[in-house]
């Protein structure tokens, strides 16, 4: 009888060890896939007008960039390489632009910005491409003459893993 609980006590450690292991490689696998996702943050500099980007992932090196606008803001793809970054120069004038049409030049409040971004950075020693669209938080500012000033305030996610023509897909998100 002692024998059999000593062998019931010693099958039921062995399943309790081996389920923990389990759990602690699942979570290890969940950390390791969610450090896989390529996620920009950014920092607003020189008085709003540009935003220094990195990766949320810091084992993750950008290499270059490219940013793709809605039309009525800016034609034409812009690319960087090395310093990642977005310059407020780069569309100032076409939210500038798009505010007088709309009669928003006297600010008030947040405003966004979609942008399609193509990142090309390095994880774990490969060359990986990720296209995702971004929404630019930004302000206007009214000043006295050459209209309102543009101020960027951040960058949030609005959508990862975009696949097709992204540049259609950053069109249809702006008013």
């Amino acid at each position: 009888m002692l024998a059999l609980l000593v062998a019931v006590f010693s099958f039921w450690d062995a399943h309790q060890e081996r389920a923990r292991e389990d759990r602690q490689r699942a979570a290890a696998e969940r950390r390791t896939a969610a450090e896989a996702i390529f996620l920009l943050r950014a920092d607003a500099e020189a008085d709003g007008q540009r935003l220094r980007l990195e990766p949320v992932h810091g084992d993750q090196v950008i290499q270059s960039q490219s940013f793709v606008f809605p039309p009525q803001v800016r034609g034409g793809v812009v690319r960087t390489t090395g310093n990642a970054r977005i310059e407020a120069d780069w569309f100032a004038d076409g939210l500038r632009r798009a505010a007088r049409k709309t009669g928003t030049e006297a600010g008030g409040g947040d405003l966004r910005l979609p942008v399609g971004v193509t990142t090309s950075f390095l994880s774990d020693g490969q060359t990986v491409t990720d296209q995702s669209i971004y929404l630019i938080g930004y302000t206007l500012k009214p000043r006295l003459l050459l209209g309102p000033k543009v101020e960027l305030q951040g960058l949030s996610l609005a959508r990862r893993g975009v696949s097709g023509d992204l540049g259609a897909k950053v069109a249809a998100m702006w008013p």
